[in-house]
């Protein structure tokens, strides 16, 4: 588990079919083989490490799921050891487990703050709420807005100058992953209510007593 707080930004040594090399500073401090990491918001398993830099498999299927296809040497990538039980839950519960990949659609100025607007399969829109919680890269962030397909955050000038987010400009692909809670909420209402899904309309009061919630 981590929490979307990037420890650092790191940097891509090697791209080969089923692998990345990365080289870091801080997670190679206490960094062993078979910890997990997370490389741009996906959990991945240390195969490999040297003194500067570490290597982990990378399966087809995260291969569909992530924009990691897309990593070239040089690239910069977020990084995040897994959270300890003594850690401070800085961000929210981020599990490496990317729901789908989205777009940057947008990036602007608003006030010292940068707004920047994401597009995102509509399949995960009903998970995505104003003030909620979303990880995109891995950086747990705080959605401002959504509409249909699309949500927008703010990125202070702290979080700005330490994560790698925007390298690659409008029409990049990011890491998207929604807030587990609301995916087992979700599920326990489908149980609840016999198999029918209450969010296509809405989760209203109504529906949460008809599905047992008191």
């Amino acid at each position: 588990m981590f929490t979307g707080i990037v420890e650092e930004i790191g940097t891509i040594r090697a791209a080969r079919p089923g692998t990345l090399t990365v080289e870091g500073r801080v997670v190679m401090a206490d960094l062993k083989l078979g910890d997990s990491v997370a490389v741009d918001g996906v959990c991945l398993t240390v195969v490999a490490r040297t003194e500067s830099a570490f290597t982990v498999n990378v399966q087809p299927e995260t291969l569909r799921r992530t924009n990691l296809g897309d990593l070239g040497i040089g690239h910069r990538v977020n990084l995040e050891r897994a959270v300890t039980p003594t850690t401070r839950l800085g961000g929210h519960i981020v599990q490496g487990h990317i729901d789908s990949t989205g777009r940057v659609v947008e990036s602007r100025q608003d006030g010292d703050g940068l707004l920047v607007q994401f597009q995102a399969p509509e399949r995960l829109m009903r998970y995505i709420v104003e003030k909620g919680f979303i990880a995109v890269n891995g950086i747990s962030l705080t959605v401002v807005s959504v509409g249909g397909d699309w949500f927008t955050v703010a990125l202070v000038r702290y979080t700005r100058d330490h994560v790698a987010l925007l390298d690659r400009g409008v029409g990049s692909t990011v890491n998207l992953e929604v807030d587990v809670l609301a995916k087992y909420v979700e599920r326990l209402l489908q149980v609840r209510s016999g198999g029918e899904s209450v969010t296509s309309g809405g989760l209203t009061l109504e529906r949460l007593r008809d599905a047992g919630f008191q």
